[in-house]
C-alpha cells in the first residue's frame, strides 16, 4: 500500500497526466483505506475544476 504522501503526488499528477494503471489501482485502494486523502482528492477536484472555470475570464482580461 503506498503511503499519503504518494497518493497527494498522483492526485496532483493525474491533473496533469494520465495515471497509468498501477497508479490508479494503487490511489484507489488508498483512497478507500484513508479518509484523510479521500478529503484532499476532493479538494484537488474543486480546486481543479474552479480553475477550469476561470481560466476563460482570465484569458480575456488579458486580451
Amino acid at each position: 500500500m503506498i503511503m499519503c504522501r504518494r497518493a497527494t503526488e498522483l492526485m496532483s499528477q493525474r491533473l496533469d497526466r494520465p495515471l497509468v494503471w498501477q497508479e490508479r489501482l494503487s490511489l484507489r485502494f488508498h483512497l478507500a483505506m484513508c479518509g484523510a486523502c479521500s478529503q484532499c482528492n476532493r479538494q484537488f477536484d474543486v480546486l481543479h475544476e474552479a480553475g477550469r472555470r476561470f481560466e476563460p475570464a482570465a484569458r480575456d482580461e488579458q486580451e
